[in-house]
């Protein structure tokens, strides 16, 4: 195997390649064999097997990095015109859409005139092609594509392969064979530029505030796990479910720090309404009482806990103020994760009254 041939797989599966053997004599290094393993070994069924298999969470975020986009799922096998989309997300960056189609075969025009329906459905979109094998006809198109569409869609196709070393799992690899036009540059000048442009001393602290704050859940092994820290006043975390969102806030003008869940799809007001038939034990279980925000005149739905009287951008509190939010934070994942996993908005009855206390 060349070295160049190793520097194209995945860290992970290089290191699988070294087993070494201490002996009494010294150190001796055995080297396994590196297999091609055919797709349909592992997964039988696109549907069944693939796609499943990549909507789950790690295989999304090893799909994100191969992308340079932080995906959140949004659905599976959902209806896009005529046809099935595989899964549907989201860019956490910009919530615009990502719709991937998977093909555990050679390329074919179907699955094209497929990609381009759903273009066509959802207006703004980047649309992953995840095959087997690519013909130079259809590279060809998505180039063409990516050449003759404005910034609004995207165009990506991967080739997806499995390897594996003797007996080892077999590991996952995909090939980008298709981008849009200068993707690896923009999406670094736009990091670049987040990083570099003007900031007032508020969004400047901000900023560092969540980068630490994401270091110390790591430090911690944290239950919770922020994305991406922006110069803003929030952060958002992952919750299991599309459509959910919890979040960390710091309001410097109202000498706050807070703690919250958004519901945010068009499926909220009922999610919400069901989520507070139970408000009683979620409070006794997370021992602190929520703000429950319907927000009638919004699509989305909030519970909130604030901690007042505080200071958030004296730096010299926010060990203090950080160990408060992790705590809260994965106490609200503990107690609402598993009623958020159950919930189905068609049990929820509107005429039956949906009033708050407060």
């Amino acid at each position: 195997m060349t070295r160049e041939h190793l520097s194209t797989l995945p860290c992970r599966l290089v290191f699988r390649i070294f087993n070494m053997e201490v002996e009494e004599n010294g150190m001796a290094m055995e080297l396994g064999t590196l297999k091609r393993v055919e797709l349909r070994d592992i997964w039988a069924s696109e549907a069944q097997d693939f796609t499943p298999w990549l909507a789950q969470e790690n295989n999304l975020v090893e799909l994100s990095s191969v992308l340079g986009m932080e995906l959140e799922i949004e659905a599976q096998e959902m209806n896009v015109g005529q046809f099935r989309a595989d899964i549907l997300c989201k860019n956490v960056d910009d919530s615009s859409w990502v719709l991937i189609e998977n093909q555990l075969e050679r390329t074919d025009h179907t699955h094209l005139g497929q990609l381009l329906t759903y273009a066509a459905g959802l207006h703004a979109v980047t649309i992953v092609w995840i095959a087997a094998k690519f013909t130079e006809e259809h590279r060809a198109a998505l180039d063409w594509l990516n050449e003759i569409t404005d910034d609004s869609f995207q165009f990506f196709g991967l080739e997806v392969e499995l390897w594996k070393i003797g007996n080892s799992p077999s590991a996952p690899k995909f090939n980008v064979v298709s981008k849009p036009n200068d993707w690896t540059r923009s999406v670094s000048q736009a990091a670049k530029k987040l990083t570099n442009e003007a900031l007032t001393e508020t969004r400047k602290l901000q900023l560092e505030y969540w980068t630490s704050f994401k270091e110390f859940l790591l430090a911690e092994n944290s239950t919770v796990h922020t994305q991406k820290a922006y110069p803003q006043h929030w952060v958002t975390l992952k919750i299991g479910r599309a459509g959910f969102v919890l979040g960390g806030l710091l309001n410097s003008r109202e000498n706050r720090v807070g703690v919250e869940l958004v519901m945010n799809d068009e499926k909220a007001k009922a999610h919400f309404w069901l989520l507070y038939e139970q408000r009683e034990n979620i409070e006794n279980e997370l021992g602190f009482a929520l703000d429950w925000l319907e927000l009638p005149d919004r699509k989305s739905t909030r519970l909130v806990y604030f901690r007042t009287g505080v200071n958030p951008l004296d730096r010299d509190k926010w060990p203090e103020y950080q160990l408060w939010m992790k705590e809260k934070l994965e106490r609200i994942d503990k107690v609402l994760r598993p009623r958020i996993r159950e919930l189905n908005a068609d049990d929820w009855r509107p005429d039956e009254g949906s009033k708050t206390d407060e």
